[in-house]
């Protein structure tokens, strides 16, 4: 399941999703908006989307860790929109049988998402300066 939203996201509703009687690990990743960024304080991020685009390589994200990962679930959430500090813009839950499996497809799945889906990310400072930032976004 693949979800872009401009809602915050709930964790508890994704762990409670990705559990069932043949997952023996569930692992949960939150990437959370911090307070500083290399030296630099933050207030919040804001997030924008190619959503067509964005679905469908966060749709082909899924069914290759699927294809790599015996998963018996793998849900990718991304917040669009402003997200304040300390709260969730991307969340990732993968169950499997066992938890090497868990661990290493959630672990794919967040470092391609950064390289690979259209969704720019710009960064709000305390300053009131503003900056995009997406450094590992590769044409494809």
């Amino acid at each position: 399941m693949i979800t872009l939203t401009t809602h915050p996201i709930d964790a508890a509703a994704l762990l409670a999703q990705a559990q069932s009687p043949s997952a023996g690990a569930v692992v949960l990743f939150l990437g959370i908006t911090r307070q500083f960024t290399a030296g630099r304080e933050t207030a919040e991020l804001a997030y924008e989307a190619y959503r067509d685009m964005a679905e469908r390589e966060l749709a082909k994200l899924e069914a290759e860790a699927r294809r790599r990962w015996p998963l018996v679930e793998c849900l990718i959430v991304h917040r669009l929109g402003v997200v304040p500090l300390a709260e969730a813009s991307v969340a990732i839950a993968t169950s499997s049988p066992h938890r090497h499996a868990a661990f290493d497809a959630a672990r794919w799945l967040i470092d391609t998402l950064k390289q690979s889906v259209p969704i720019w990310k710009q960064e709000h400072y305390a300053s009131g300066a503003t900056e995009w930032v997406h450094p590992n976004l590769k044409s494809t």
